[in-house]
């Protein structure tokens, strides 16, 4: 389908909102009350420090909520104010955080079911409202609701629209879009949705083994294989791979992005030559600013004497993830946890490891006088932040 022309169709109708409906003032008090903390602003006012008793909290200087994601909560709150009596759904987790979510479902916002891997939109009826999270959703879902005469709701973040238009610009002149991301993550979903042909890779590695088959060739069934999830129908290494153009999911690790972007570009110079590198890769700047404003705070955090790590997230949060692994790459011992309540009495919390399931800890704590460096994912707010920290006081206060 001519994905440009249905969100110029989608843009017109009065069906769809891309904005507020006039309640910000009166959100903004509620959001301030439930989300916003004024501990942890006296914390950014005072350098980003606190000692209370033996422990010392040391803050990220670039951390919690980011503009798209209290943009989205803010509209979804908007959304609930002016329809106080329609059903509203949500097509997905507004953003990847628990107690949000959680408050939207006290709200009477529901999320569409999830059947045997898939969403099940049967339970929409016409005339209901359906808001779109900040991941966005897939075209194929736009078109499903405006068709069925929903009122859209859209929240998506312009940064992740921002990379839409990225591929849309590589369909239009036949490249094939190299997405940095995770396959089954909501964003590269919709993303993928709107380019032509595609190819999802999830890190360096993959990267590489794709570099390599451009330049060498290779078993194109074992190809095949290992990208069967990662890639358009129809998708031929053999073909598609001679002009490519660079996207990402705007939540991934900066560094590996650019990493991935600077190999692809010198793999298609060595096949075609220089002189010809403008015919075959092209590369625009979709890494999100706030993305990358965390992960640069997180490495100057790292850079001081820590004793132990916090990093507070949905477990879901693909950039609370990689947060997580900047820690774990410096030795720091580090704790991902979505919520105060992963904190028990008797020094003792239940976090994720990378890539592992939920373990407990015990004696996490050290004894003695302790440096604890905090930060949290784009989708985090202040007031989890908070909690987290008075959780490490009084375990500590206790022992």
């Amino acid at each position: 389908m001519d994905t440009k022309a249905f969100k110029r169709s989608l843009n017109s109708s009065q069906n769809y909102h891309r904005k507020g409906f006039g309640h910000e003032a009166e959100v903004s008090g509620l959001m301030q009350s439930e989300y916003q903390s004024n501990l942890i602003q006296q914390i950014r006012d005072n350098h980003f420090t606190l000692t209370r008793g033996t422990v010392t909290i040391r803050l990220a200087q670039a951390f919690g909520f980011c503009w798209g994601v209290e943009r989205a909560v803010a509209m979804a709150y908007e959304t609930r104010t002016h329809f106080p009596s329609e059903h509203i759904w949500i097509t997905n987790e507004i953003i990847h955080n628990p107690s949000v979510n959680q408050r939207l479902r006290e709200m009477d916002v529901s999320f569409i079911p999830v059947t045997e891997g898939k969403k099940n939109f049967s339970v929409v009826d016409r005339g209901d409202v359906v808001i779109l999270p900040a991941f966005g959703a897939s075209v194929q879902e736009m078109q499903f609701l405006n068709d069925k005469g929903c009122t859209i709701v859209d929240t998506t973040c312009p940064w992740v629209s921002k990379v839409w238009n990225t591929v849309e610009k590589h369909k239009k002149t036949s490249y094939t879009s190299i997405i940095h991301g995770k396959y089954n993550h909501e964003e590269t979903v919709a993303t993928s949705s709107f380019a032509g042909t595609y190819l999802i890779v999830l890190n360096l590695n993959e990267a590489e083994y794709v570099a390599n088959y451009i330049l060498n060739g290779g078993d194109r069934d074992e190809f095949m294989a290992k990208f069967s999830r990662a890639c358009s129908v129809g998708f031929d290494p053999d073909r598609d791979l001679e002009q490519i153009g660079i996207a990402n999911q705007t939540t991934m690790l900066k560094g590996e992005t650019e990493q991935i972007g600077k190999l692809l570009e010198h793999t298609m110079m060595r096949k075609y030559g220089p002189d010809q590198l403008n015919q075959h890769f092209l590369s625009f700047n979709t890494i999100c600013d706030a993305t990358q404003e965390r992960q640069d705070a997180m490495f100057g955090l790292v850079d001081e004497t820590l004793d132990l790590m916090v990093v507070i997230g949905g477990y879901n949060s693909s950039n609370t993830t990689h947060l997580q692994e900047i820690a774990i790459d410096r030795g720091i011992p580090s704790y991902h946890i979505d919520s105060a309540t992963r904190i028990g009495s008797g020094n003792q919390v239940e976090h994720k490891p990378l890539h592992h399931d939920l373990e407990v800890t015990e004696n996490w704590l050290p004894e003695g006088a302790i440096v604890v460096g905090v930060t949290s994912g784009a989708s985090t707010p202040d007031k989890v932040v908070e909690d987290v920290l008075e959780k490490i006081f009084e375990l500590k206060a206790v022992s």
